[in-house]
């Protein structure tokens, strides 16, 4: 007798575990389709930059903390970077993106820059948003990245506006969608 009123019971019971089972891919299916597109990363190399491989590694954290729809993550020795960070003797200077996956620009840390006062971290952190797909805003005020030297020598403000974060998240979101070459300009940071 007890066997016959407990066969039915777990047979429902097993019934009912198999459907919260099935259940369960289905409302992560949801919460990954309710997830922001599928993230842009950007390899860099800072291996050529010197003295300022600390003010490049900030820069990259400002801009990591800063947008969503793109992340700068460091090349391995194997890796082809799509940004090539460079220290030199002239002015700041940066080819225009956006960069996409495959392609390549170059950023020059130049060392006319920091010798005239300018913070090394602003500097890598503007010649960054111009390989986002950032133009020069100047003259401009020091709350704006991209007025780069405009801001003046005390300037250290380091993170995009929100203007400049909305064109960067613009840029890159379809994620890998709308692959497209950069224009490559160089842009020459000089006051």
């Amino acid at each position: 007798m007890l066997r016959r009123i407990l066969t039915p019971l777990l047979i429902t019971l097993s019934a009912l575990a198999l459907t919260l089972v099935g259940t369960a891919p289905a409302t992560a299916a949801t919460a990954e389709r309710s997830q922001p597109l599928r993230q842009t990363v950007l390899y860099y190399d800072a291996s050529q930059a010197a003295e300022y491989t600390s003010a490049v590694s900030s820069a990259v954290r400002v801009w990591n903390s800063s947008v969503g729809n793109v992340r700068l993550a460091p090349a391995s020795a194997w890796q082809r970077a799509e940004i090539r960070i460079i220290a030199d003797d002239g002015w700041p200077r940066a080819h225009l993106g956006p960069v996409r996956p495959g392609g390549q620009v170059t950023v020059w840390m130049g060392r006319q820059g920091t010798d005239a006062g300018y913070d090394a971290v602003r500097i890598a952190a503007h010649e960054l948003g111009h390989s986002l797909g950032l133009p020069d805003a100047k003259p401009g005020p020091c709350s704006s990245l991209m007025s780069g030297s405009t801001g003046g020598v005390d300037c250290t403000s380091r993170y995009p506006n929100a203007s400049e974060r909305a064109r960067v998240e613009a840029n890159y979101g379809g994620g890998l969608s709308g692959r497209s070459a950069t224009d490559g300009e160089l842009l020459v940071d000089r006051a």
